[in-house]
């Protein structure tokens, strides 16, 4: 997630301060992703280094305003337009795990898928049972929360689609077929050899 262009499309509003930057974020995703606020002045001086925001006016309270430059709008512009790209790697730790489990002697991997999806129905049914308990019930942050925890149960429930595909791609074989002893091949110190 880029906090980076979100608190830059903020900012395309008005002026902010950092407390109150951070505020409008959990306003806007229903506070399912917490930003400290140290975190949110970070960003904010990585910014201005890059021109994209400028200090303003400091109020009597000695809040420092922060405004998006030109540069900025036209950053959120892009952001916005530009599709999300998914890594092509997984750095997913369930994966992962149940990759490792799987290659592994003397483990129960229908175990380990058992106890996951125990987990995952669990925190399905708590998202299902979640109420929005903010401000404006039917208003804009109502609606911003739904999206944000639609995403969470879509999440949730393709999760579980998954651990039961693996359970029954793993059903297929027996268990001493997965197993990997440790490789005798020594791996080679040093950088790779550059192809071309």
């Amino acid at each position: 997630m880029s906090v980076r262009q979100s608190l830059l499309a903020i900012l395309e509003q008005g002026p902010c301060y950092g407390y109150q930057l951070r505020a409008e974020f959990d306003r806007r995703t229903g506070s399912v992703w917490p930003l400290n606020v140290g975190q949110i002045y970070n960003t904010l001086e990585r910014l201005e280094r890059d021109g994209l925001v400028s200090k303003g006016e400091v109020d009597e309270q000695g809040h420092v305003y922060y405004g998006i430059t030109d540069a900025g709008s036209a950053e959120v512009a892009h952001w916005l337009r530009a599709p999300v790209k998914r890594g092509q790697g997984t750095r997913d730790e369930l994966a992962i795990k149940l990759a490792v489990a799987a290659t592994l002697p003397a483990v129960d991997v229908g175990a380990v898928i058992r106890a996951q999806r125990r987990a995952s129905v669990a925190q399905l049914q708590e998202l299902d049972a979640a109420e929005y308990a903010g401000a404006n019930p039917g208003g804009p942050e109502e609606l911003a929360w739904s999206l944000v925890m639609d995403s969470m149960i879509f999440a949730a429930e393709a999760e579980v689609r998954w651990l039961d595909h693996i359970e029954k791609r793993l059903s297929l074989h027996p268990q001493h077929a997965l197993q990997l002893e440790l490789s005798t091949d020594r791996p080679k110190r040093g950088r790779p050899a550059r192809v071309g």
